[in-house]
């Protein structure tokens, strides 16, 4: 018994924070477990249709891309139903920009918790993008549904989806650091999220394949981590026709990777500043 309660005792001790960080994530597991299902909850709270939400907004961002891009433009499709070819872009791209969204406002949103009890403040934006991956999950049931109104069999290419399925994690995530820390000493980055959401969506080969990109500018087209990110699922959902242009797709992956260490490290950084600056 006194074992128990000696355990529940937090030693402050100097440089305890910086040896035993990661450990304390951790130790902090529940506080995780409780953010993410608290924001889970009030996304949907006092919503009409509730979680269908999810479904809703990607489901009519694909049918106007088709209308645009498949039937309007006639841009080719990789051999795959054109709707398949758009959502399988647009699961990763949504993950991503949801990440972003909740990422960068997560601190700001905890600043009472934050500037009151101690805890690793990484548990933060980390609980905010398992929320997004709560919606990616959703949304995939629509491309099982549209594989399933098409008749289309992906091939063995599917079993390595877990692989870019990770490696958008790891672009949300290093991403979402960034943007968290920028926010909270900048709020000007409140303003400057949506537009780069927007942007992005722009830019990156979502209504369309990145093959319709000059071979010339391929690697250039590649700076944009989410092209790879976005070649990769395509390549492993759609199988067949689709082919990964490799130099892009290796740029892409060392972006993502300096993106994610780089964003682990400013916010490990900016993070003792957090409790005074918010």
């Amino acid at each position: 018994m006194k074992d128990t309660i000696s355990q529940s005792h937090l030693v402050i001790e100097a440089g305890r924070t910086e040896r035993q960080y990661w450990k304390d994530l951790w130790r902090y597991r529940e506080l995780f477990y409780f953010l993410a299902w608290r924001d889970i909850l009030v996304r949907y709270k006092q919503t009409a249709i509730g979680i269908a939400w999810a479904l809703i907004r990607p489901f009519l961002t694909m049918v106007v891309f088709t209308v645009v891009f498949g039937q309007l433009a006639k841009l080719p499709s990789q051999g795959a139903p054109y709707p398949i070819l758009v959502f399988s872009a647009m699961l990763p791209w949504q993950f991503f920009a949801n990440s972003l969204s909740e990422c960068s406002n997560s601190l700001i949103s905890n600043a009472n918790l934050i500037s009151k009890v101690y805890f690793p403040r990484l548990i933060v934006p980390s609980s905010a993008i398992v929320v997004s991956f709560v919606d990616f999950l959703i949304s995939g049931m629509i491309l099982l549904g549209l594989m399933a109104w098409y008749n289309f069999v992906p091939s063995w290419r599917i079993l390595t989806l877990p692989l870019f399925i990770t490696i958008a994690f790891a672009a949300s995530m290093g991403a979402g650091l960034w943007l968290a820390s920028l926010n909270v000493k900048y709020r000007d980055f409140r303003f400057i999220v949506p537009f780069i959401v927007q942007f992005g969506l722009y830019i990156s080969p979502v209504g369309f394949s990145s093959n319709i990109v000059p071979e010339k500018w391929r690697f250039l087209y590649s700076l944009n981590p989410m092209v790879g990110v976005i070649d990769g699922f395509r390549w492993a959902i759609l199988g067949g026709e689709s082919k990964l242009y490799v130099p892009g797709f290796i740029l892409s992956l060392g972006l993502v990777s300096l993106l994610f260490v780089t964003g682990i490290w400013y916010f490990r950084k900016m993070e003792k500043t957090f409790a005074d600056v918010i």
